[in-house]
């Protein structure tokens, strides 16, 4: 039995673990013990405890409560506890998704300990160093064993940088999960219903991301249009708790008189508003390709984006934090080309488990 420790802490990690989870749960549970380790990043009863029990991951083994602090403290602990885990409990792979704080943490925390990393969605590039995740991203495929990456691009990325031992393009888990969950989500939410709202007749917008919440110009310029956005249309916005402290903080709340603000939601909701809306607006690199999964046209109010794929076959508009850009990209929605499936077959997790078994 091949013992896997999957360290995860945030919200879309727990999203990405559940493709995989299920699938060993499913298909490989006489070849895979997986043991889930929280960092506590993400951890609390609204948001990741109903994580759990809609998308069916067992709850973790361990939880760190480590969350609410500065990038170095943050990463420090938890390489201190993953350590501390992984010391008393046997493991033959360390697995780790995308390019968080506690991807970084379990990465370093292995392979003190020499023991193999699998890293879920390497090879992603921003090519914006001024971006953590990128930091993050570039030092856990340079030290990672298993490489899995989603799409040909980030196998191109790790390839010049003269990384290519033990690549494996295998597709997104995300897709995989979309696939699974979108006629699900239909029949378990009834966001739709409780927000009298009909599909293809508002804009999803979700706004996180440290370098639009930090930086007061861009805050102003995405949400002074939003606010003419919302004066016109139906607009729903799930506000995240760090978006909403420096609204506050810089006397912004009035841009939300006419958005249907929510409590973050569920990932059943989320997924239904994602595929029934109009057109979504988003700083979130899986919501980007989620948009792209069901159909709907997206713009990234980003200077930049990882997932390259969704723009070149035109379902997403990269703007920026422009005002101006964001309403004209509103303005000319498109839909794009039709066919193509850049992020594999929805078969990536079970891809990943066969080479792990080999």
């Amino acid at each position: 039995m091949i013992k896997i420790s999957t360290l995860i802490g945030t919200r879309p990690q727990l999203i990405k673990a559940a493709a995989v989870s299920r699938t060993i749960k499913s298909e490989f549970n006489n070849k895979f013990e997986e043991n889930i380790i929280h960092t506590g990043q993400h951890y609390d009863q609204k948001m990741s405890e109903l994580f759990f029990n809609e998308l069916n991951i067992p709850y973790p083994k361990f939880n760190m409560n480590i969350s609410s602090l500065k990038h170095g403290e943050m990463t420090g602990r938890m390489i201190i506890e993953f350590e501390k885990y992984l010391l008393e409990n046997k493991t033959d792979y360390v697995l780790v998704y995308g390019d968080t704080n506690s991807t970084l943490a379990g990465m370093l925390a292995a392979i003190k300990l020499d023991i193999p990393v699998v890293h879920v969605e390497a090879g992603l590039r921003s090519f914006n160093m001024k971006m953590p995740e990128e930091m993050n991203r570039i030092l856990v495929d340079r030290l990672s064993k298993f490489l899995f990456c989603p799409t040909l691009q980030a196998v191109n990325n790790l390839s010049n940088e003269g990384i290519n031992t033990g690549v494996h393009q295998v597709g997104d888990v995300m897709f995989d999960i979309s696939l699974y969950y979108k006629d699900k989500a239909k029949n378990k939410s009834s966001i739709l219903l409780d927000y009298n709202l009909k599909p293809q007749d508002f804009y999803l917008v979700t706004c996180h991301r440290a370098e639009n919440t930090n930086n007061n110009n861009r805050l102003h310029q995405i949400f002074s249009a939003i606010n003419e956005l919302a004066s016109l249309n139906k607009v729903i916005l799930p506000l995240h708790p760090r978006t909403k402290k420096f609204l506050e903080k810089n006397k912004m709340m009035d841009f939300l008189k006419n958005v249907i603000v929510t409590e973050p939601l569920s990932f059943m909701d989320m997924i239904l508003l994602e595929q029934s809306a109009r057109a979504i607006l988003t700083d979130s690199g899986g919501i980007q390709k989620e948009a792209f999964f069901y159909g709907v046209p997206c713009i990234t109010m980003r200077d930049e984006t990882e997932w390259v794929e969704t723009v070149k076959l035109g379902w997403n508009k990269v703007v920026g934090a422009d005002k101006y850009k964001i309403l004209n990209a509103v303005n000319s929605l498109s839909y794009g080309k039709l066919g193509e499936s850049p992020y594999g077959n929805g078969q990536a997790s079970k891809e990943i488990l066969n080479i792990l078994s080999k």
